[in-house]
């Protein structure tokens, strides 16, 4: 994508709105009342393939959040009753050891515990005893969005704008720009944005244009 559509894309944090849920309305069902503070469980722990959306409700979710492929070590996790730590397989020794720790304090405070990983913690090389911690609290699995369900939620996102996006448009977009749905959403906002400037209809050469991508023939 070219410089103009980066101008374009709103910045969109992640929320439990903006948050498509395709397979996962369960899920999200469960851990809205979690967050909600009606369960009485430490733990909640989302697990799935990359792509399928926990890093969108961690940083949704309103806790502090430490993403642990950027800091295994978890020195920057804040002491605070509702923690969200990204990513646990990646921690080292010192961040399960804090992890271990930051569970435990949050059961003795009454605190929340929201965890995301690529697998469930029994099959994550972890400690035994974080493996347990982790274990003992709320796992759902994160199904990511089919193609068709990805297309349906674009399609969906343009009419609430009154922006009439054909199937050949929708299946352009979903080939030639980044595949997950933060993103094809945000193109969506900025795609309507930018048929208001250039006052023109959505094409297939308008959408080239504003992905900068050539025109094959």
């Amino acid at each position: 994508m070219r410089q103009l559509i980066l101008d374009l894309l709103p910045e969109s944090s992640p929320t439990l709105d903006n948050f498509v849920a395709g397979g996962n309305v369960e899920t999200l069902a469960l851990l809205t009342e979690w967050l909600a503070g009606t369960r009485t469980d430490t733990s909640f722990c989302l697990w799935g393939e990359a792509g399928s959306g926990c890093s969108h409700l961690l940083q949704a979710s309103g806790f502090a959040y430490v993403d642990a492929a950027v800091d295994p070590a978890l020195k920057n996790a804040p002491t605070t009753e509702q923690l969200a730590v990204d990513h646990v397989e990646n921690l080292n020794e010192t961040g399960q050891i804090a992890l271990f720790n930051h569970f435990n304090r949050l059961k003795m405070a009454s605190g929340m515990l929201l965890t995301a990983a690529a697998q469930p913690p029994a099959h994550l090389k972890l400690r035994e005893d974080l493996r347990t911690r982790l274990g003992s609290g709320l796992i759902c699995r994160l199904q990511p969005l089919s193609d068709a369900e990805k297309a349906e939620a674009l399609a969906t996102q343009a009419r609430e704008r009154a922006l009439k996006l054909t199937p050949e448009i929708i299946d352009y977009l979903m080939r030639h720009a980044p595949r997950d749905m933060r993103t094809l959403s945000a193109i969506v906002v900025a795609l309507d944005q930018y048929t208001l400037e250039q006052k023109r209809a959505v094409t297939l050469p308008l959408l080239r244009e504003l992905l900068d991508t050539e025109t094959t023939s």
